[in-house]
């Protein structure tokens, strides 16, 4: 069976994009530890929340708790991490090199993700990475159901006026595989980010599982791995 040639590469934003996990895992078990579970760390998010809508992961905190989610929750992660932006916010390596290689090749890009619409635009702003994105940059804030559902990659796939079967996406958890590969795309998993340094294998096995086809190491791989599909 002939598969559909790739027109747009979806990108997850944090950990695909911008090595920020490492200052948003610390930044959530910060105000985890603070909204009273003093044992949260920061590998502990990564292990049971990476991929996953900060208005998810306060819904479960509160359920912790036994009540409600801390008013502000939200807003004073995103604070955390806004302040750690200011000197440890880095690109992901490779990124600009695998953005101009798409954009001379044709192909259309977006951000997909998880993220809130303010996370998203200072992210891109404070990164510098804006112009590569300007008005196809989306946030599950901006449909109903978050990932794992298929909904924020429809969205974007309708943004950028690309059919799902011709869209790949690029995800560094199992929840955006799952979402990307619900929506008709093609998944494609990485494993590059600092905070999965020294879990690649586990972290590859899983995102395989999850439905990934192919899962790379270095946004250097990706254009390789989208390449016999374009045609």
């Amino acid at each position: 069976m002939r598969k559909s040639a790739i027109r747009a590469v979806i990108f997850d934003m944090d950990g695909c994009l911008v090595d920020s996990e490492p200052l948003s895992l610390e930044a959530v078990a910060a105000e985890i530890r603070a909204s009273g579970l003093s044992g949260m760390t920061a590998d502990h998010v990564r292990e049971k929340y990476l991929g996953i809508s900060i208005s998810t992961i306060c819904q479960d905190i509160g359920e912790t708790l036994g009540q409600a989610c801390p008013e502000g929750f939200a807003e004073r992660v995103e604070d955390r991490l806004f302040e750690a932006y200011k000197t440890g916010l880095r690109l992901i390596d490779g990124v600009l090199g695998l953005l101009e290689a798409l954009d001379r090749a044709g192909i259309a890009v977006a951000i997909a993700t998880g993220s809130s619409v303010r996370r998203l635009e200072k992210t891109l702003e404070m990164s510098g990475l804006g112009p590569h994105f300007d008005g196809r940059g989306l946030s599950s804030d901006q449909v109903k159901h978050g990932k794992p559902a298929p909904d924020l990659f429809l969205f974007a796939a309708e943004r950028l006026g690309v059919p799902p079967s011709h869209c790949a996406v690029l995800e560094d958890s199992p929840h955006g595989i799952k979402g990307a590969a619900a929506a008709g795309m093609r998944p494609i998993g990485f494993v590059g980010g600092s905070h999965l340094k020294g879990c690649e294998a586990a972290q590859t096995s899983v995102l395989r599982s999850a439905g990934a086809v192919e899962v790379i190491d270095h946004l250097s791989r990706a254009y390789r791995a989208l390449a016999p599909f374009r045609t």
